[in-house]
């Protein structure tokens, strides 16, 4: 089991990404996601790092899905989150709800 280790924003954001698309979470599905959720540019290679690095940690498997034409024969993955990336989901989620409470009315999307 991977030791339990603290997730930087992008990885959040990714790991957010894959378990808001469920069985749609190919790479080009969460960057987009990204981009238009959190309204920030994503390249390739920073998602991919991500990506990697997320798997390396334990937190997120894939598999390999049978190519559509469209693609030109090239392979897509497909990411799901694993229990032990939830659980790190689930702490980085908690440890921000803890230490935003109280601050609803200066973080509450800009409304004094």
């Amino acid at each position: 089991m991977p030791q339990a280790s603290g997730l930087g924003d992008f990885e959040q954001l990714v790991l957010l990404a894959i378990l808001n698309l469920g069985d749609d979470a190919r790479a080009a599905a969460i960057r987009s996601r990204i981009e238009t959720a959190a309204h920030r540019g994503v390249s390739r290679g920073a998602l991919y790092a991500t990506l990697d690095r997320l798997e390396a940690k334990g937190y997120l498997e894939w598999e390999v899905e049978e190519t559509a034409p469209a693609r030109g024969g090239i392979p897509s993955r497909r990411f799901a989150i694993t229990t032990p990336g939830l659980e790190a989901l689930q702490r980085s989620w908690n440890a921000v709800r803890s230490l935003s409470s109280g601050l609803e009315r200066i973080l509450g999307g800009g409304q004094a």
